[in-house]
């Protein structure tokens, strides 16, 4: 099973950076968000590969016609948050205000109820179970925010399942989509979207991707976007993480749409045989 995600970000939403952490620094950027995106669904409908978007409430406040434009080509709105901030760095009341927002906003403008949901920069941890509580209560019935190793904004290094499981927390239970990693080195490594993707050549993606049963890809309109501007005031790491790869990015999705059949988030949901799997109890 392979699945196809987009995170509906705009260039600047960087997490955990002064100049960009906060909606209120947004307004100075110049947006690419509808540009990057009008590119990517040419390419989805070219291949007529299928995908889950998980769109921010900020973005579809600013730009409503852009998400009704992807809901109205078929493919599915999932949520992202509101305002794009670590869950860590949120209390369970700032979580759930957020949360509801961006579901009530995406529902309007879609007229669809918003089944699946992604923390920003995948902020989930032991510390932030309670997260999944809150989720149920909203109506969210599939989470895809789990990244089973570390990472700068978290991780959840010691989940048990790298797989689809079934999360339990205090009698609620929730369908699990964690991001699937490798180990190379002895250190696992996340290859399905972002960094990775753009970093890795096409021939090991493919190779990997062909040993994998479950694959659950995560791409940012940006990571196809050379033209971006730069934020000059990021650490280097960070600003190598960011910008490398973006070149020859684009080239390499294309080769995986012609290559490889995808779902998207609800059909997998439909598909995946339940009651085989894991059990992740977290209360």
């Amino acid at each position: 099973m392979m699945i196809l995600t987009i995170d509906l970000e705009d260039w600047f939403h960087i997490l955990a950076h002064e100049q960009t952490a906060s909606p209120l620094h947004w307004e100075k950027f110049e947006s690419r968000v509808e540009a990057n995106t009008d590119r990517l669904l040419n390419q989805l409908s070219r291949f007529n590969q299928p995908a889950t978007f998980f769109c921010l409430g900020w973005i579809a406040k600013k730009y409503p016609l852009l998400i009704k434009k992807i809901s109205t080509a078929g493919y599915e709105i999932a949520c992202h948050s509101m305002n794009h901030q670590l869950v860590f760095e949120q209390s369970p009341e700032q979580f759930r205000k957020d949360l509801v927002e961006s579901i009530d906003i995406l529902q309007q403008i879609t007229g669809k109820k918003v089944l699946s949901y992604r923390a920003p920069g995948f902020s989930v941890s032991e510390k932030t179970k309670w997260i999944f509580e809150i989720l149920a209560e909203s109506g969210i019935e599939n989470d895809c925010s789990i990244f089973p190793a570390e990472r700068n904004h978290g991780g959840y290094k010691n989940f048990s399942s790298t797989k689809p499981c079934l999360i339990s927390i205090n009698g609620i239970q929730l369908r699990e989509f964690p991001i699937n990693p490798t180990t190379i080195a002895g250190k696992k490594i996340i290859y399905s979207g972002g960094g990775y993707f753009r970093l890795f050549p096409y021939s090991i993606i493919r190779q990997l991707m062909r040993k994998s049963d479950y694959v659950m890809t995560y791409f940012h309109p940006r990571d196809f976007d050379p033209g971006q501007p730069m934020i000059d005031s990021l650490p280097l790491k960070r600003k190598f993480m960011s910008y490398m790869g973006l070149k020859n990015a684009g080239i390499k999705f294309e080769k995986l749409l012609g290559e490889f059949t995808f779902t998207n988030v609800e059909n997998a949901a439909l598909l995946y045989e339940w009651n085989k799997a894991e059990k992740v109890e977290l209360g």
